[in-house]
């Protein structure tokens, strides 16, 4: 039986936030070798971004006002492993990016009590910006990002993430993307770049690594 959609789109990033930790830390170094979020541009002006690169910088940028390295669990995250080698977010996409980044640049001018922490947390949330920004953009290629992007087949995709546990059937999943069985079969493989239960059974083994490795 196909459900009727619901518009509301699921929290896409929450399973990754729970199963694995964000660590943004303001660079004291301008260079990482690893993921780096930046803040560049001047205020107010249509160039102010902040920038995420995943393999950083051989050379920052002139405009760089701030730069953090990101540890998400990179080596094991599989929505790091999708994500682009460069996000560039204008500030002015959003209001809430916007006052985040201003008060993030505020922080980051005065020796106040809990400096450090305070822009380690503000950096955490501009880099969940960042994410949402990369989710809602979706990409060119098949992938995770791909179906997190897609208006249907993302209630599948977080319905697997929150509950892998549960004996899932294509048909089950079908019925979250109200979709039919066969399209939602052909758009999974053409968007995801394999088929449901393949994925399901990633994830499922992307969880064990984390509880063996956690012992």
């Amino acid at each position: 039986m196909i459900q009727s959609p619901n518009l509301t789109k699921a929290d896409r990033l929450a399973a990754f936030i729970e199963v694995f930790k964000l660590r943004v830390a303001v660079l004291a170094e301008p260079h990482s070798p690893g993921p780096v979020l930046l803040l560049a541009g001047a205020d107010g002006k249509a160039d102010a971004r902040v920038v995420f690169r995943l393999h950083g910088f051989s050379a920052l940028p002139a405009d760089v006002r701030v730069a953090a390295h990101v540890d998400f669990d990179n080596d094991t995250n599989p929505l790091m492993s999708a994500m682009p080698d460069e996000i560039s977010v204008p500030l002015n996409e959003s209001l809430a990016l916007e006052a985040t980044a201003k008060a993030f640049l505020l922080e980051s001018t005065e020796s106040r009590c809990g400096r450090s922490a305070a822009l380690n947390r503000l950096a955490e949330v501009l880099m969940l910006m960042v994410l949402r920004s990369a989710i809602d953009t979706g990409a060119q290629k098949p992938g995770l990002l791909a179906g997190l992007a897609h208006p249907a087949l993302h209630r599948a995709l977080v319905s697997i993430h929150e509950t892998p546990s549960r004996q899932w059937t294509v048909d089950d999943l079908a019925d979250r993307t109200a979709m039919s069985r066969s399209a939602f079969m052909s758009a999974f493989r053409a968007t995801v770049g394999m088929t449901p239960m393949a994925y399901l059974g990633s994830w499922r083994l992307t969880l064990a690594r984390r509880h063996l490795a956690a012992g």
